[in-house]
């Protein structure tokens, strides 16, 4: 039996279809609905994690939020290793959701298996503030 794929379904399309193959299993019920890839080898993978975020896209539930990502690098994970150079990169999606410019400032404190960045007030380096210490 030769089958063809086509465009996954989307929207009010999927959810009735779904309906329709209630009596199925999950994995066919993805499979009819276009939620599938065939390998070189002709294995046909049923792509659910895909079929359950369009189900629930369809009913209007949103589980991650709307990024600003532009589909350029990697997506942020709050996770960094250290370079075979001995540096740490903070990439720029967490300087841009901190509201970061060039030219700001940072405090490095380092302590037992962490650092911790402080970042300095301009405005009180500028007008002769002094900052408080910790004990």
């Amino acid at each position: 039996m030769a089958e063809t794929a086509t465009a996954p379904l989307s929207g009010k399309a999927l959810l009735q279809k779904v309906k329709e193959l209630s009596h199925l299993s999950r994995r066919e019920t993805a499979k009819a609905c276009g939620y599938y890839t065939t390998t070189k080898s002709n294995q046909v993978r049923v792509n659910l994690t895909d079929f359950y975020d369009a189900v629930l896209a369809a009913k209007g539930i949103a589980l991650e939020p709307e990024s600003e990502k532009d589909g350029r690098g990697r997506e942020a994970t709050y996770r960094v290793s250290v370079h075979k150079n001995g540096q740490i990169v903070i990439g720029s999606a967490y300087t841009q959701a901190m509201g970061l410019k060039p030219g700001d400032e940072f405090e490095i404190r380092l302590g037992y298996k962490h650092i911790r960045l402080i970042q300095l007030d301009r405005d009180a380096d500028t007008e002769g503030g002094e900052e408080e210490e910790e004990a």
